[in-house]
């Protein structure tokens, strides 16, 4: 059951006129839009490949990699024959792997199933691999000109900060409530632009971590938040649990120019990627056998590193060990190949500058 102060601003909500933002908005949007490459052209694929980019990952982050991965498969029919090991390659650094193996997946089937061409509801556009209600919801709008709200946590804390909302923005109810509230008052002949304007009101004025730029948004006289003085503390979230911590040791095995690496489980963390061998724990030499080298070969402890994923953090040390023959169970690949061919995930980007550059 909702507590008082939740069933208050839930009223709040019910009765917020969000008719009223599309005017100031949409003006406030043709004067202030970001130019940005997949702006450029609003074609299905196009907002698909960025939407599913900027999942996880910042603008300017995600801007070079949109215009590498377009240069390489400018559309449909390139990305549904495109093998694995090149997808991965120019995923490399973005994470969420599962991403982009989706967008195979979903680019076969349209091949396939729709001659081609992207189904244009939004309904028929949730059914296909890796596409869900935000990611079908700005194809629909923005390709299509579809009153289809994308309603992502941008999009939830703007609303939230307009109607004073003061419950979790991550329940259900919230977010079916907006979108609903949203879908009934998108302008004809514009939805692509609404859609946008929303995005970018809360990526560059309502930002997160309680800093919203109150003094220059276009919608502050309607803003109960703002009102209210409870903008900064608006949204409300559950706390998220402790990461859990896990020590590995990484092992950088050479044989002359070739370096070893293992494929991950195909389910799982980082699943079915290229990594350097490791084990959990501490280093003890009698270890190295259940890597399958000799116990009497010489390591060097070398580069450490630390990466953080949503749930886990990984604190790695790296060790290096020359041998003088391959050791089976591995792929054995050369430098180069390591720089130009191989995908490996950003955890591992030390330990490969260091084989790389010695650094």
């Amino acid at each position: 059951m909702p507590s008082g102060a939740e069933e208050k601003a839930e009223k709040g909500t019910s009765e917020f006129d969000f008719s009223a933002i599309v005017p100031g908005l949409l003006h406030w949007y043709d004067r202030n839009a970001r130019i940005l490459p997949w702006r450029e052209d609003s074609s299905p694929y196009r907002v698909w490949i960025s939407e599913i980019m900027l999942q996880q990952t910042r603008v300017e982050a995600a801007k070079p990699y949109f215009e590498r991965f377009l240069a390489a498969l400018p559309d449909l029919a390139s990305l549904a024959s495109a093998p694995e090991e090149l997808l991965l390659k120019l995923w490399e650094g973005l994470g969420y792997y599962s991403r982009v193996r989706n967008l195979a997946r979903c680019a076969r089937i349209i091949q396939a199933e729709y001659g081609g061409h992207f189904p244009g509801s939004a309904e028929e556009l949730r059914r296909l691999p890796g596409i869900g209600e935000y990611t079908a919801g700005a194809i629909a709008s923005i390709s299509f000109g579809l009153p289809e709200p994308a309603v992502d946590g941008n999009v939830l804390r703007v609303a939230a900060r307009l109607t004073g909302y003061l419950g979790e923005v991550t329940q259900p109810r919230f977010r079916k409530e907006i979108t609903g509230k949203l879908r009934a008052v998108y302008p004809a002949g514009r939805c692509g632009d609404f859609t946008q304007s929303l995005m970018e009101l809360g990526a560059v004025v309502c930002l997160p971590n309680g800093a919203p730029k109150c003094s220059c948004c276009p919608l502050a006289e309607l803003c109960e938040g703002r009102r209210a003085g409870t903008a900064a503390e608006i949204p409300v979230r559950a706390p998220k649990k402790p990461r859990r911590v896990e020590r590995r040791c990484v092992f950088l095995l050479c044989c002359g120019e070739r370096v070893a690496l293992r494929k991950r489980p195909s389910e799982g963390l980082l699943a079915g990627l290229w990594e350097f061998p490791a084990l959990e724990g501490a280093f003890e030499v009698s270890r190295l056998a259940e890597l399958g080298i000799p116990p009497e070969t010489p390591v060097e402890r070398v580069v450490s590193a630390r990466h953080v994923f949503s749930h886990l953090e990984w604190e790695m040390q790296g060790y290096l060990a020359e041998l003088s023959q391959p050791v089976e169970g591995y792929e054995w690949v050369t430098r180069q190949e390591l720089e130009t061919r191989i995908s490996l995930p950003s955890a591992f980007r030390v330990f490969r500058r260091f084989l790389l550059t010695g650094k």
